[in-house]
C-alpha cells in the first residue's frame, strides 16, 4: 500500500512539473491558410441590414525568430431595402518582427469597387514602450501614440499565454493599422472555460483534422474600444474560439448595427519544420 501511495504521489508530481512546464512553454503560432464563409447573425441597428454573405480569406506564415506574415482579405454583401446591396472589400498584408518590437502594413478598402482607402505604412515601439508610425500612403506623415500598445501578432500570443495561465481577462492597447492608421485601440479579452484536445461534436470538417484534434482552445470575446472610450460601447467585437496553435474557429464580428458569423469553410496547416526556439 505504501508503495502505490508513493507512487501515485510521483505520478501527480510529474503531472504537475508537465502541466507547468506546459505554461511556461513559449507560444508557437502554425502557418496555415483558412477561410471563412460570412452570414449574417443579428441585424436592427440603424443600418437595417436584411441579409448579408461574404468571405475572409486569410494566410498566416513565419515564426517567432523570422517575422510573422499575414495576408488578409474580407469581402462583404449587404442588403438593405433602404440603401440596396453594398459590396465591401478589404484587403491587408502584415509583417511582424518576431520580438512584437515592428510591423510593416499595406491596406486597401473598396466599397461598391471605388477604392476608399489605401493606407501603407511602418510602425516601430521604441524603448520607452511609445509608438512611432511613418506613413508612405496616402501621403508621407508621421503618427505617435503612447501607453505600451501591441501589435496584433503579438497580441494573440499573450492571449493564448494568459488563457494557459487560467486567466479569465486581459486589457491591453493594440495597434493594427487599421482605418486611417491613426488610431490605438483600447482592448478588453473575456476568456472562457479551456476546451480539451479533440472535444466537441458540432466541429466543422477543416476543424476535425490532425493539427487542430491535438490542440486545446478556449472561447474568446475581444472588444476594440477607441481610446477614451472604454465606459461607451465597443467599436466592434470579435468572439470565437482560439486554438494553442493560434487558429480559430467560430467566428463572430459584431458591429453594433450588425452582426456576422464565420464558419470555417477551409483550412490548410503545411507540415513546415522550423528550427526556431523563441
Amino acid at each position: 500500500m505504501r508503495t502505490l501511495i508513493v507512487a501515485a504521489s510521483l505520478s501527480f508530481a510529474m503531472l504537475g512539473s508537465a502541466s507547468a512546464e506546459a505554461m511556461k512553454a513559449p507560444v508557437h503560432l502554425v502557418p496555415h491558410r483558412a477561410v471563412y464563409d460570412l452570414s449574417l447573425l443579428r441585424s436592427g441597428g440603424s443600418k437595417g441590414v436584411e441579409t448579408a454573405r461574404g468571405r475572409i480569406a486569410m494566410e498566416f506564415a513565419g515564426d517567432a525568430c523570422e517575422g510573422y506574415t499575414l495576408k488578409y482579405r474580407q469581402v462583404t454583401v449587404l442588403e438593405s431595402g433602404e440603401t440596396g446591396s453594398r459590396t465591401l472589400d478589404t484587403q491587408t498584408t502584415t509583417f511582424e518582427s518576431g520580438d512584437g518590437l515592428s510591423m510593416r502594413f499595406k491596406s486597401t478598402s473598396t466599397a461598391q469597387g471605388l477604392v476608399r482607402d489605401g493606407i501603407d505604412g511602418d510602425a516601430q515601439m521604441r524603448p520607452d514602450g511609445s509608438l512611432d508610425v511613418k506613413f508612405k500612403q496616402p501621403r508621407n506623415e508621421t503618427f505617435e501614440a503612447k501607453g505600451q500598445p501591441v501589435f496584433p501578432t503579438d497580441h494573440m500570443k499573450r492571449l493564448i499565454d494568459v488563457a494557459r495561465q487560467g486567466e479569465r481577462s486581459y486589457s491591453v492597447r493594440v495597434y493594427d493599422g487599421s482605418g486611417d492608421g491613426k488610431k490605438v485601440f483600447e482592448t478588453l479579452s473575456l476568456i472562457g472555460n479551456r476546451i480539451e484536445p479533440g472535444a466537441g461534436t458540432n466541429l466543422e470538417e477543416p476543424a476535425r483534422q490532425e493539427a487542430m484534434a491535438k490542440s486545446a482552445r478556449w472561447p474568446m470575446t475581444i472588444s476594440y474600444f477607441e481610446e477614451g472610450s472604454a465606459d461607451r460601447a465597443p467599436a466592434y467585437t470579435i468572439s470565437f474560439e482560439l486554438y494553442d496553435n493560434g487558429i480559430a474557429r467560430a467566428l463572430k464580428i459584431d458591429y453594433g448595427d450588425f452582426a456576422l458569423q464565420g464558419s470555417l469553410k477551409s483550412l490548410d496547416v503545411p507540415a513546415v519544420t522550423s528550427s526556431c526556439q523563441r
